[in-house]
């Protein structure tokens, strides 16, 4: 255990609280794939991702209430500060598209969205195991390790947004269009963030090993 340590074993709590945080991300990510993949109770599953969303934001305000109060902080403030805003950025792209999905009277998901709701969950599983390890500086490689292949999942998501977008402009109805592509962008967007959480985690692991 380093002296930091030492001096301050109690604001380890950062850890717990932003595992918390990442672990209810991967909830709502469970919960969009499942609407996606099984679209029934369209608006009862809506409701519950907005319920998971509203968590999420409850967690990322506690975190930021204790770095409030917290003079010294187990990692940087600004490191704790941005984990937990990326985060709460992925959890509320996976409710915008959820809740587009039911404003707009989706029938049935596109074979894309149902592909990227898959790469979102994905995503999401692999960074609630790596904002895990972040309290142990052993585990920095694994961290890395994660952090790059949220990377690639992300590139899939670019792929899988631009050749559908391609095949929409090949329907006749601007409509149906407009709605698909705006969904499209949100659900590949949520990758996005992800990829920020990624880029996060890796400049944690740089300044902590």
């Amino acid at each position: 255990m380093g002296l930091k340590e030492w001096i301050i074993p109690q604001e380890r709590h950062f850890f717990d609280q932003l595992a918390q945080v990442a672990a209810t991300v991967d909830e709502g990510a469970v919960a969009l794939q499942d609407l996606l993949g099984d679209f029934r109770d369209v608006p009862a599953k809506r409701r519950h991702i907005k319920d998971i969303e509203h968590k999420g934001d409850e967690l990322v305000h506690n975190v930021f209430e204790a770095l409030n109060r917290t003079f010294i902080t187990p990692i940087d403030r600004e490191d704790i500060q941005s984990l937990a805003s990326s985060l709460d950025n992925v959890l509320d792209m996976i409710y915008a598209a959820a809740n587009r999905l039911h404003l707009y009277g989706v029938e049935r998901p596109s074979e894309a969205m149902i592909q990227l709701g898959d790469v979102i969950a994905d995503a999401t599983h692999l960074l609630k195991d790596a904002v895990g390890m972040i309290r142990e500086t052993k585990l920095g490689d694994e961290v890395e390790r994660i952090a790059i292949e949220v990377h690639r999942l992300e590139n899939a998501a670019d792929d899988l947004m631009n050749n559908a977008v391609a095949d929409l402009f090949k329907d006749p109805d601007p409509v149906y269009i407009i709605k698909f592509k705006e969904i499209i962008e949100r659900l590949e967007q949520a990758t996005d963030y992800c990829e920020d959480v990624a880029n996060v985690l890796s400049d944690i692991v740089a300044k902590n090993q």
